[in-house]
């Protein structure tokens, strides 16, 4: 079954006691019982739903997956995903991330014994050399939330299970559509559902998908123990979402490669970050291990002045000033003081999330109206 018909049908079926070609939204949480311990193969909405199973199943086949599973938010997964660990584990994780991923791993689970080692994973040959004992997981983003990096998921599969480790990489930015970290040798892929999965900006949600049935079962634990579960309503936005995820990603992926040109050809522009071009950091690694470059785009002006970065968020119009990403509405975002604000100003500048650096979430509009808008903010400056 090819892409298109999985985000379509995969884990949907009509329902069979009215033929609804949708999956209706189960809104309980409870079911009947015939007699203690005989249901219908659900007794509870925090343990199962539905229209929830749906969804899990319909992710699970979209990353090549066995198990899927549901959080209430990206976070909520991270959370899931951490709780594997015990006091005295330790963590290799990229250094450049998403800054709550960054704020739960410091200020959560830190003090509770994990440690965390950030580095970048850009030289996958430099990671080996971090493992000792303790190590337990690897913890990548690729590309990365801001710059984009592009981590070689494959050489970090085979360090991973060298070692005996537990890969986990974090595929919001790429979606399943131009990335599979299943078949490169992850073991677990998560998502901010929130982002391209759902893609309207109308939903908050994580996921986490694996093969190994062990794996899943702890997952599965966590996921009923903790309780951090979705609704009914939600998981049917994001099945709704996803169906047209494939038609989505070809316009983000077009109107991301058509900005970053012109970004890259402004007079006003300093660095523009954005994983097809050739020049871009492991371009070649990007180009192998993606089917297309999505629709992030990072840059910084030249001058590097904090009050132009500011102007041009402030002033843009199709350009959303928000945070998130991944919704067919055009974003801009100023990391520092918003994503990214989280990390400490020293340790942000170090992976190059400096304060005129300035992100876009480029959408689905039409791209001549997108770079229209860029062109009458520029001239501001």
């Amino acid at each position: 079954m090819k892409f298109g018909t999985k985000a379509i049908h995969a884990g949907q079926e009509s329902d069979p006691s009215t033929g609804a070609i949708m999956t209706p939204i189960f809104q309980t949480s409870t079911y009947k019982q015939a007699s203690p311990g005989d249901f219908k193969g659900y007794e509870y909405s925090r343990t199962g739903n539905p229209t929830r199973n749906a969804l899990e199943q319909n992710l699970a086949a979209l990353e090549n997956g066995n198990f899927g599973l549901c959080f209430g938010s990206g976070l909520a997964a991270i959370d899931a995903i951490i709780k594997l660990l015990k006091p005295g584990d330790e963590v290799i994780s990229t250094n450049d991330l998403y800054g709550g991923t960054y704020r739960i791993f410091n200020t959560i689970f830190e003090p509770f014994g994990i440690k965390f080692h950030f580095v970048g994973m850009d030289d996958a040959n430099k990671i080996e050399s971090l493992i000792n004992k303790n190590t337990k997981m690897l913890w990548a983003e690729t590309p990365t939330n801001p710059m984009l990096n592009i981590i070689d998921i494959e050489k970090l599969g085979n360090i991973s299970k060298k070692h005996n480790l537990t890969f986990i990489v974090d595929n919001t930015f790429a979606t399943p559509y131009l990335q599979r970290p299943l078949d490169m040798g992850a073991d677990i892929v998560m998502h901010s559902l929130t982002k391209y999965m759902s893609g309207h900006s109308d939903v908050v949600m994580g996921a986490a998908i694996c093969k190994d049935v062990k794996l899943s079962e702890k997952l599965y634990a966590i996921q009923n123990s903790c309780g951090a579960v979705p609704g009914p309503q939600d998981s049917f936005l994001v099945l709704r979402g996803i169906k047209t995820l494939h038609l989505r990603m070809q316009r983000h992926c077009e109107n991301g490669k058509a900005i970053a040109y012109f970004l890259k050809n402004h007079p006003k522009v300093g660095d523009v970050y954005w994983p097809g071009f050739e020049s871009h950091n492991n371009h070649e690694i990007a180009k192998k291990q993606m089917d297309d470059f999505g629709g992030m785009v990072s840059f910084n002006l030249k001058g590097n002045k904090l009050e132009d970065a500011i102007k041009v968020v402030s002033n843009t119009h199709y350009f959303t000033l928000a945070e998130s990403l991944g919704g067919v509405e055009s974003l801009v975002c100023h990391p520092s003081s918003m994503t990214h604000a989280a990390i400490p100003k020293k340790e942000r500048e170090k992976t190059g999330v400096v304060d005129t650096l300035i992100r876009l979430s480029v959408g689905v509009e039409d791209v001549d109206d997108l770079i229209s808008d860029l062109k009458i903010t520029f001239d501001l400056l």
